[in-house]
């Protein structure tokens, strides 16, 4: 098993440096760069969408020229601005070196975890990223811990009941619950529980209160989980559908199976042939999911729950960021994520060796 892990840590580099050089590039042609962020804030105005998505364009640069000999002419936000000017904002942003260099020059630092300092919050990139990952993490530790907590009790109670009332209706109620997005239970959340229309049982904002550091350790965890209660029940609510569904019939596969029957014939309880038998196999693919289930809720599921319980997370700092186009932030945060992507897919074939010791990795390659 050491080999194999050892041949995926190695496969880590060459994976990284692929994710990174292609978003580099796509990121890189995208109109309206810093430079021409900086020089619109500079000029008093707003690169609107016409203006950005106008013309070819690499890192913020466009084709269309000045006619004017103080014009700086790459970009539009130029225009009457001294090409010694945006000469300096163009080195500030490191804009004066070609685009390979840049990205070379970047992975470079990235080496050693230097992800540079955002363009527009001047703030190195990695206090950034520590600074709002608690209410990140929290999310989706809790969010995921909890969709597996509910999804799997249930989807055995339904492969066991299969074809009963309770199996069709909690069918129905699934659907319905997965067709809805998050976000609307969490404004249904708002509305009913803090103190939109009816009560005012919760917080609306904030991972703690502001007196927080104040209280008594007992009085802490429970202020920090009444903030958290709405957004994590919000993403909980319409997020257990899937695996419950993927444990019923994975339960479903493993109880026809010929050992359950030979189980069953030697007269072993049912409660045993489901938890003894049928158990480790049917949640081999469940339970091993675990670490990329959590990297899904923490990096896709939380922007619009951050958003509309005003909660500064990872979403909403990688949004801002690629709104305003802060490169520091988006590359340093797509190659930290995308770090800890390659080495919880690590962990998920760990997870199989441990739920059933039977797998061996090593021995297959």
């Amino acid at each position: 098993m050491l080999a194999y892990i050892l041949r995926r840590l190695m496969l880590v580099v060459p994976t990284l440096f692929g994710i990174m050089v292609v978003n580099f590039f796509i990121i890189q042609a995208a109109p309206g760069g810093p430079v021409e962020q900086m020089l619109a804030q500079i000029q008093g105005t707003a690169v609107n969408a016409t203006e950005r998505f106008s013309g070819s364009s690499s890192g913020g640069e466009t084709v269309q020229r000045g006619s004017g000999g103080d014009q700086a002419g790459a970009y539009r936000g130029a225009r009457g601005l001294p090409r010694e000017l945006v000469e300096r904002i163009e080195k500030m942003y490191g804009f004066d070196k070609p685009l390979h260099e840049r990205f070379f020059l970047m992975m470079k630092n990235y080496l050693v975890f230097d992800f540079g300092e955002s363009f527009f919050r001047n703030k190195r990139v990695v206090d950034l990223v520590l600074e709002k990952m608690p209410v990140s993490i929290s999310l989706g530790l809790w969010t995921t811990l909890l969709i597996y907590l509910v999804s799997i009790p249930l989807g055995i109670a339904k492969a066991v009941r299969d074809g009963s009332r309770f199996d069709v209706s909690t069918s129905t109620a699934l659907i319905v619950l997965n067709a809805i997005p998050g976000f609307l239970f969490a404004l249904l959340l708002v509305l009913l529980f803090a103190g939109g229309s009816y009560f005012k049982w919760f917080p609306l904002r904030g991972l703690v209160s502001d007196d927080w550091a104040s209280l008594g350790l007992i009085d802490k965890v429970l202020d920090y989980f009444w903030h958290m209660a709405l957004p994590i029940g919000a993403m909980v609510i319409g997020g257990f559908a899937t695996l419950t569904f993927l444990t019923k019939n994975s339960f479903l596969e493993e109880i026809h199976k010929q050992y359950v029957l030979t189980a069953r014939a030697k007269g072993l309880v049912e409660r045993r042939v489901l938890y003894g038998h049928v158990f480790r196999n049917a949640m081999l693919i469940v339970i091993a999911g675990f670490p990329a289930a959590f990297i899904g809720v923490l990096f896709t599921g939380s922007l619009l729950i951050e958003v509309i319980f005003s909660l500064d997370g990872i979403g909403l700092l990688g949004f801002e960021a690629a709104l305003n186009r802060d490169y520091p932030i988006m590359f340093g945060t797509l190659y930290f994520f995308g770090l800890i992507g390659l080495v919880m897919g690590i962990l998920g074939d760990l997870m199989y060796t441990l739920v059933d010791p039977r797998i061996d990795f090593e021995a297959r390659a």
